[in-house]
């Protein structure tokens, strides 16, 4: 019998990418349906890492909760106190003096730097390069160090407080610090350099995981993704909160939108960072002590609210904060972090990439999933959304 018609039929593969997997450091899971090596669909799975933080905060007083926020994400800790802290000083009406304003800034711009040269070595490590991974994460202890100096702590900063800072630097610790700045910038310019020139690199992340200027606006991307593809958006800008307004330093952004120009971005802003550190420590006002005494803070929190927002290392980062007036604890934290809206919002990038390009485009993101986790249960079939008790999730009886 001789063949009239040919009928074809697209068969895809479902791979999951996650929750645990040696490209994604984090616990995300990617389903991928690839159409041989095309991929043809993305559907994004979280909620393995939910803690609860925004109810933890309503059941502690408001000065624990500046321990508590900090614990949001190891990686950017400062920022996430400080949009708090800062959100509770508007309700109280406290302000602190300029020299705390500048030491809180020079605390989240090394943050800045430790978190983009990590995410850059992870990238390096991601399209092969693990030598390259290794010397990035060796000069990243310059930075790791001076932050220990100013914050006491290599990691987990502590540092900001309502009205001020927990620490003051002296003569010497500036001078410790600006010599780890000079000492780490040639290195930064080497990497740069590295990325911009190696054939290799620029062949494997150029033209991968374009998102043009439309799609930033239509989906909410913020942070290093929104300006490598050429929206000049920074809160630091726009809100001029705590010195920043008093800093000199550029917005950098690049037009081409693709996976290689998000890298290139976080390398320029490393080097900004570099620059805005060094002239905090030359400029640093002495209008007073930067820490103020714990014991006279405000004990009583008239009713009220606060938004706030500071430009973290992967973008915006808003804090709602609302007093009652009634009780030292908050009656309402909202937190809503850059990773939830780039993670999130990032299916149509996949598309038409090849399996291989997945992990590249991912760590682009620089996703933290330790920020963004929310818990919203939709029961599909009945077609309802309802919240689930901290106690159930805390894993005790409702």
């Amino acid at each position: 019998m001789a063949v009239t018609k040919i009928v074809e039929v697209s068969i895809s593969a479902e791979i999951p990418i996650g929750p645990q997997h040696p490209a994604l450091h984090e616990p995300l899971l990617l389903r991928v349906y690839a159409d041989g090596e095309e991929v043809v669909r993305v559907e994004i799975n979280t909620g393995y890492n939910h803690r609860g933080i925004e109810k933890l905060c309503e059941k502690n007083t408001f000065y624990k909760d500046i321990f508590i926020v900090g614990r949001v994400c190891g990686i950017c800790n400062a920022v996430h106190a400080n949009c708090y802290v800062r959100a509770v000083e508007q309700i109280l009406g406290v302000e602190p003096n300029n020299r705390a304003k500048y030491l809180r800034v020079l605390a989240m711009e090394l943050e800045r730097i430790h978190s983009h040269m990590l995410v850059n070595a992870v990238m390096a490590e991601n399209i092969g390069f693990e030598n390259l991974f290794m010397q990035i994460m060796l000069d990243r202890e310059m930075v790791m160090k001076a932050k220990e100096i100013l914050t006491g702590a290599r990691v987990m900063a502590d540092f900001m407080m309502v009205g001020g800072v927990r620490r003051d630097i002296d003569d010497v610790k500036r001078a410790r610090l600006k010599d780890l700045l000079l000492k780490l910038r040639p290195k930064v310019e080497y990497y740069k350099k590295v990325f911009e020139e190696d054939e290799t690199i620029f062949k494997r992340l150029a033209g991968v995981g374009v998102v043009k200027r439309r799609d930033v606006l239509a989906h909410g991307l913020l942070g290093p993704v929104a300006r490598a593809s050429g929206v000049r958006i920074d809160s630091r800008v726009s809100d001029k909160y705590d010195a920043y307004g008093e800093i000199p330093f550029k917005v950098i952004t690049r037009d081409e939108g693709d996976t290689w120009a998000r890298m290139m971005v976080r390398w320029d802003e490393t080097l900004e960072s570099i620059e805005m550190s060094i002239y905090i420590l030359d400029k640093l006002p002495s209008d007073g002590s930067p820490v103020p005494d714990e014991r006279k803070l405000p004990r009583r929190f008239p009713p009220g609210e606060a938004f706030t927002r500071v430009e973290a290392p992967r973008g915006e980062l808003t804090y709602y904060v609302m007093s009652d007036g009634k009780s030292l604890n908050p009656y309402r934290v909202k937190i809503r972090t850059p990773s939830f809206n780039n993670i999130i919002n990032s299916t149509f990038m996949y598309l038409k990439h090849t399996i291989a390009d997945v992990p590249v485009i991912l760590t682009s993101l620089d996703p933290c999933i330790s920020c963004m986790e929310r818990a919203t249960v939709i029961d599909l079939e009945k077609g309802v959304k309802y919240t689930v008790p901290f106690k159930v999730i805390a894993g005790k009886k409702p």
